[in-house]
């Protein structure tokens, strides 16, 4: 009788303690999963949107100045940035965009070397929902990062859309 007690108390005892690491995982994976979109967003919770400087860019963002001291223009995608001249340039990108991270140092070290005369060029980092406070991208219909758009007279002549299909100086200087 003192034997069937005993692993009946044992039997009794592993039941509960199962429920209640049951329990526990339960809470425990909810916890988690409660956590998670915290987590996510803890790192970078508004990525900087509005209008920034080709210089500032670079100092203040790491993967931008990493592309841009590795990209080296050949003399050909200098002399194309000449078709540019008296252009205005909207660049439309978001600080967080790998596509972004790579195209605009790009354009930036191209209008450096090239020394082309451009109207103006703005550039306009995004939120990730595609949009800046000042509204530049809501008003140049911006759907996909980054976005370089050449105009004249306000009037847009060439867009250029995540990456290009030849190169950067090229796609920019299309049919002008």
């Amino acid at each position: 009788m003192c034997k069937h007690s005993v692993i009946f108390s044992i039997v009794n005892l592993i039941t509960h303690f199962k429920s209640y690491l049951n329990l526990m995982i339960k809470k425990l994976i909810l916890l988690c999963a409660l956590s998670m979109p915290l987590a996510a967003c803890a790192d970078d919770v508004a990525p900087f949107s509005g209008e920034i400087s080709a210089q500032a860019l670079i100092n203040d963002y790491d993967k931008f100045s990493e592309y841009y001291t590795t990209f080296t223009p050949t003399s050909k995608d200098i002399a194309l940035m000449q078709k540019l001249k008296g252009k205005e340039l909207v660049v439309l990108f978001g600080t967080w965009c790998h596509d972004s991270h790579r195209e605009v140092p790009k354009l930036i070290k191209l209008l450096e070397q090239s020394k082309v005369e451009l109207a103006s060029v703005n550039y306009v980092a995004v939120g990730y929902n595609k949009r800046d406070d000042a509204g530049v991208a809501e008003a140049h219909d911006l759907k996909y990062t980054p976005t370089f758009i050449v105009k004249q007279n306000d009037k847009e002549l060439v867009r250029v859309i995540e990456k290009p299909t030849g190169s950067l100086a090229e796609d920019l200087t299309q049919g002008l």
